[in-house]
Parts: structure tokens; C-alpha cells; sequence
């Protein structure tokens, strides 16, 4: 038996206590409710913290994130606050918590950078448009996970804004007169993750997805379209592509 010892902190009326975390936040238990907390807009790894009242009962704040680290704290009233901002460093070490569908994000984030520093596994489908290539040169699986290597190129002086990138499962070959069926599979982790690529360079994503293989009547589109622009990709990964798919080096299946 083990026990997390809870860390002292310090909250008050007027002013804003910021804790920080290296991953997502999954869940949030306040002792009582003299303790406000949100986190903060459009973030997912920063937690807000303020009094409701002065001079309250000492009481407690649980974190769960999304490496499945628990973080526990004993919260006190202050006038002044030591600490305003407070910043957690990962730490690879045996999770505290285990997730129902099994992700745990410190994990995939290794993982992702192991994809990233291996040579390229597959010559992948590709498409290219006014000096921009996107190329699809790697396919990796572990346990439940499948993980797309993604290559983008601009060679134009232009920069390429993302407006997103999409993964749809479609038909091959759609009847006539029929519309297009089509499911969105949605990614649950990108590595590499960014709005823009400069002029004149390279980037490279990693995907992490449920694994999956497709009916020989489908096909796994990847789209990734151009914010106020024209310059759209699509990747066209069939079930053979997907079948190449690799262990990561060093790690067991």
C-alpha cells in the first residue's frame, strides 16, 4: 500500500490561482463548495481556482489527468496567496488511475514520439497541389491503437493555414444517383499538433485512431482543408495500405 500525500494550497477572494498540468484534465472533486474552479476556456490542461468565501474550513481538491496521475491538495483561505501560478512537470512513472476506455494520453504521447523518430515505413498515398504535398509514409499499431504518420510539405513561400483534417470512411464506389455514405472516425490524440505551416517547410503529424481495418468496398479518406484558400488535400488509404501497418519499435502487441 502507497499513499499519495496531499500537497498544501493556498486560495483567495480577489485573485486567480492557476494550476497547471502537463495533460489533460478528465475529472475535478471539490471538498465543498467554498472552492470555485473552472477550467480555463478553450484550455484542457489549466485549472482556475478561487475562494467563494473568506476564512473558510480547511478542505480538499482532487485532479484526475489524462496520464491517469491523481493529484490531491489540502486547500486553506489566504489573504495573499505564496503561489499564484503553480505548474506540474510530467513525470513518467505508474499511473494512478486507469481510464474505461483504456487511453491513457502520456502513453500515446511516447509513443507518437517514437513514430516520429523512425525513418519513413511506407510510401503512402499522397496529393499534391500548387507546390504543397501531403504524404501518408508510416502506419503503426499497438494494442487498440492504430497511428498515422503524416508528411506535409510546402515548398510555395506561402504559408499553408489548417482549417482541419479530417478522417471519413467511404465508399469505393457509391451507386449512381446515390449520395456519398460516409463515416467520420475521429482522432483521439495528435502528435505534432498545429494551425500552420510556414513557407518553405516540412511538418509531420501522428494520428492516434481506434484500430480498424475496412471492407474491400471502402476506403479511409484523409482531408485536410485550407483556411481562406483553395489548396485541399485528400489521401485515399485502402484496406491493403492499412494491413501494412507495424508494431513501434520496442514495444510489445
Amino acid at each position: 500500500m502507497s499513499v499519495i500525500e496531499p500537497l498544501p494550497l493556498e486560495i483567495t477572494l480577489h485573485k486567480t490561482t492557476n494550476l497547471i498540468f502537463p495533460f489533460e484534465i478528465k475529472s475535478v472533486d471539490k471538498g465543498s463548495r467554498d472552492i470555485l474552479a473552472q477550467k480555463t476556456k478553450g484550455v484542457a490542461n489549466i485549472l482556475q481556482l478561487k475562494a467563494a468565501k473568506a476564512d473558510f474550513v480547511q478542505t480538499n481538491l482532487t485532479v484526475v489527468c489524462a496520464e491517469g496521475k491523481l493529484y490531491s491538495f489540502t486547500v486553506n483561505y489566504a489573504p495573499e496567496p505564496e503561489r499564484l501560478n503553480i505548474e506540474f512537470a510530467a513525470k513518467k512513472a505508474h499511473p494512478d488511475a486507469y481510464f474505461e476506455n483504456g487511453i491513457n494520453q502520456a502513453e500515446i504521447q511516447q509513443l507518437s514520439e517514437s513514430i516520429l523518430a523512425q525513418r519513413n515505413q511506407l510510401k503512402g498515398p499522397s496529393d499534391k497541389h500548387h507546390k504543397v504535398q501531403i504524404e501518408l509514409n508510416g502506419i503503426y499499431v499497438h494494442n487498440d491503437m492504430i497511428f498515422y504518420r503524416l508528411e506535409m510539405e510546402n515548398r510555395s513561400p506561402i504559408r499553408y493555414q489548417i482549417q482541419d483534417i479530417r478522417f471519413f470512411i467511404r465508399d469505393r464506389e457509391p451507386a449512381k444517383r446515390s449520395a456519398v455514405q460516409q463515416t467520420e472516425t475521429k482522432p483521439f490524440y495528435v502528435h505534432g499538433d498545429t494551425a500552420m505551416i510556414k513557407g518553405e517547410s516540412k511538418h509531420i503529424f501522428i494520428f492516434a485512431l481506434p484500430k480498424f481495418t475496412l471492407e474491400d468496398k471502402k476506403y479511409m479518406a484523409v482531408q485536410m482543408m485550407e483556411k481562406n484558400g483553395g489548396r485541399h488535400m485528400l489521401l485515399k488509404v485502402n484496406n491493403r495500405t492499412i494491413t501494412k501497418a507495424k508494431p513501434i519499435s520496442g514495444q510489445s502487441i
